[in-house]
């Protein structure tokens, strides 16, 4: 079997990885301070911290001799394509990367890129909702995405309106009730 049929079937392994967030064709990546600031941690922690723990891994278990049955050489391979991918990926992601600093806004009743907004459907529930780049979205407490279908109705709206959200059961009116930027510093 040659190098490169083996380097194929290897590229083939990587393909089954999740798929990461994409960004539309031609937007740009905006994203908070605090979760520009999150992506260069998780940066520097695997480039200074755990790739080389797993290079010396590696290292070790394939100075053991045979290593088509050696648990650690393969699963430290394995381990180090991923951070490699995860390298790459954050690399590029920090490059294009736009810091928008909400914080600005603070004091502004109308919602833009980094609001905390307090909205009730037409059924009468009420949620919250902050609006931030791909990169740091969380619904379980309450981040979402600017491209989201919900933040792009609300971007731009002011307390008082209603906005509708197209939606598969129909349209759902939304009423905007309150929007929060955090204190500059």
């Amino acid at each position: 079997m040659s190098k490169a049929f083996t380097r194929e079937a290897d590229r083939d392994e990587d393909d089954d990885a999740p798929a990461l967030p994409a960004l539309p064709a031609g937007a740009k990546n905006y994203i908070t301070p605090a979760g520009y600031a999150r992506l260069r941690a998780e940066l520097k922690t695997l480039v200074e911290r755990e790739r080389p723990q797993v290079v010396e891994t590696v290292a070790w278990a394939a100075s053991n001799g045979d290593r088509s049955e050696n648990g650690d050489y393969i699963y430290g391979k394995k381990r180090l394509r991923e951070i490699d991918r995860r390298i790459r990926f954050l690399g590029k992601r920090l490059d294009h990367a736009e810091v928008v600093d909400p914080t600005r806004q603070h004091g502004t009743d109308q919602i833009f890129f980094g609001a905390t907004v307090r909205y009730r459907e037409d059924s009468g529930t009420e949620r919250e909702v902050t609006i931030v780049g791909i990169d740091e979205v969380d619904p379980q407490h309450g981040a979402i995405s600017w491209i989201s279908p919900v933040a792009r109705v609300l971007l731009k709206a002011r307390v008082g309106d209603v906005v509708a959200l197209p939606a598969p059961g129909g349209v759902l009116e939304l009423e905007v009730l309150d929007v929060r930027y955090p204190a500059p510093r």
